[in-house]
């Protein structure tokens, strides 16, 4: 059981946990009072005054007052007609998280809604039921309106959700339970829908599985030097200390760490510093290619890009993105636009650039084993079985070229493509929420690049019969990877195995030594 505070921001630590460890959450007594004493005061306050979302039109038709007697209708209006989202539903991890940004707004006691609101969220994230949100929809300028608007459609119990695995109408999955809707008091339409929740929520799943990618890049990296039996200086103290940048010199650390009992690794100064080479053309490479010896290089500003994403997204999940804002210390109500999604989009954009560069290295790291003329250590696409007869993992190759190119494509800024909308009052928008889903789309790609290197990685090791002479921290990896993947020597599809390693790396987290 996770405890929830006001007074606690939420960590990336903490949201791992609810999210993967299916811990159990539990928002404080103090909490729910402070959201209590948000909507009485703006209950009172909004009295004989004229307030956005309150007792006016919505949009564009903010100039148009609604009558006392229509005030809950409008609430309900506004949760069902932009409930109007298309595509593919957001899977389930993704939806619980952006649920859990979405209260942890409602917590802060800046929205004025009833206190119903944030108790069925936190039932619905224990009872692991979660809302129909599809793809695509919001222009992330007035929040996610319209995905938070099929959240909220689930809260006055209609629409759809997920509960066990099964598609089911929100009404027969509340019956089961015994779970009641909420009932609109006030605003509760407007507040729920509008934020950037859903784009934050995204983000930080982004974010973990970024991270964790990186690790497994960083691992596929050592395991390639020592595959080679690459010179340890290109990873040293003092090669990388003279470039002043923290990712480098991270990764590099890194790599010393992963390797510090490896028995492939060479020193230079054994070799071609002994005085003792007198060969005309040197049968050892003097400098392995970029893929193998700039590592700290290429991924020092990837780790760097995960570290600035992490830090705006837990920002922005920390944050209270409504509008109005409402200030009960104070005694007003403010109006502004922290519901647009800037901080998100942008940081997304880097992100999926980021993940991007970390599938091409993967593909040129693989391109490097397969090519026989290149590496002239190992048979065509590290084929065990007979060579002509046998094809070894030569169609994977296909896989990882065509996706780390998909990857190229979609990552084009979407940052900079803001499209006017809501008969212009919506001016410039952030597409916040789509840049969170195409960096997601980067991401899950990137992973199966990622599988197939390590399928190609473990065939390398076994060809040249070099797995007791690996470090200890490669050798865990290379036996975990060989318990889901045996050695391929005849021809079988190898699409099930390929899938295998995805769902593998993806939901383990490579453990990286520390000093």
């Amino acid at each position: 059981m996770i405890n929830l505070s006001v007074e606690k921001d939420l960590t990336i630590e903490v949201v791992e946990e609810i999210l993967f460890g299916n811990q159990e959450i539990k928002i404080d007594s103090a909490t729910k009072q402070k959201v209590k004493e948000s909507y009485e005061f703006l209950e009172k306050f909004a009295k004989n005054k004229v307030i956005y979302g309150i007792n006016t039109g919505l949009g564009p038709m903010a100039q148009y007052r609604i009558e006392d007697d229509k005030l809950v209708d409008l609430q309900y209006n506004l949760i069902r007609s932009h409930s109007a989202g298309a595509g593919q539903k957001i899977p389930d991890v993704y939806t619980k998280a952006s649920m859990l940004v979405r209260m942890r707004a409602i917590m802060q006691g800046y929205s004025g809604i009833h206190t119903s609101c944030l108790e069925l969220l936190e039932t619905l994230i224990n009872s692991d039921v979660y809302p129909f949100i599809p793809e695509h929809g919001g222009v992330g300028a007035s929040g996610d309106l319209v995905q938070l608007a099929h959240l909220a459609l689930v809260l006055i119990g209609e629409g759809h959700v997920t509960y066990k695995g099964e598609f089911k109408l929100t009404k027969d999955v509340f019956a089961e339970l015994g779970i009641e809707p909420i009932e609109v008091k006030l605003r509760e339409g407007l507040s729920l829908i509008n934020g950037t929740s859903v784009m934050t929520g995204v983000g930080l799943v982004n974010v973990i599985k970024s991270k964790q990618l990186l690790n497994w890049s960083l691992m596929a990296s050592v395991m390639m030097n020592e595959i080679v039996m690459s010179f340890d200086d290109h990873f040293s103290v003092t090669l990388n200390s003279v470039k002043k940048h923290e990712g480098q010199q991270e990764i590099a650390k890194g790599m010393r760490l992963l390797l510090k009992d490896s028995n492939l690794i060479a020193r230079r100064e054994e070799h071609f510093f002994s005085g003792e080479v007198d060969e005309r053309i040197f049968k050892r490479k003097v400098q392995e290619y970029y893929s193998l010896r700039c590592v700290p290089q290429i991924l020092g500003p990837v780790y760097e890009a995960v570290e600035s994403a992490k830090k705006v997204v837990v920002n922005e999940a920390n944050s209270v993105s409504d509008n109005p804002i409402v200030d009960v210390e104070n005694k007003n109500v403010y109006h502004g636009g922290n519901f647009h999604g800037d901080y998100i989009s942008i940081e997304m954009d880097k992100l999926k650039l980021a993940v991007t560069r970390m599938s091409m290295l993967s593909e040129r790291q693989t391109a490097f084993l397969f090519n026989s003329k290149i590496n002239e250590i190992l048979p065509p696409f590290v084929n065990l079985g007979t060579l002509g007869l046998n094809l070894g993992l030569q169609g994977m190759q296909f896989t990882a070229t065509s996706t780390a190119a998909e990857n190229q494509t979609l990552s084009n800024s979407m940052y900079v493509h803001s499209i006017t909308t809501n008969n212009d009052n919506q001016d410039i928008v952030s597409m916040g929420t789509n840049s969170a889903m195409i960096t997601k789309r980067v991401i899950d790609n990137a992973y199966q690049v990622q599988a197939i290197e390590m399928m190609a990685l473990v065939q390398a090791i076994d060809y040249l019969q070099v797995s007791s002479r690996l470090s200890s921290a490669t050798k865990k990896v290379y036996d975990q990877l060989r318990a889901i993947f045996p050695v391929y020597i005849e021809d079988r599809p190898l699409y099930e195995d390929l899938a295998k390693v995805v769902d593998y790396l993806f939901n383990n987290n490579v453990e990286i030594p520390q000093e």
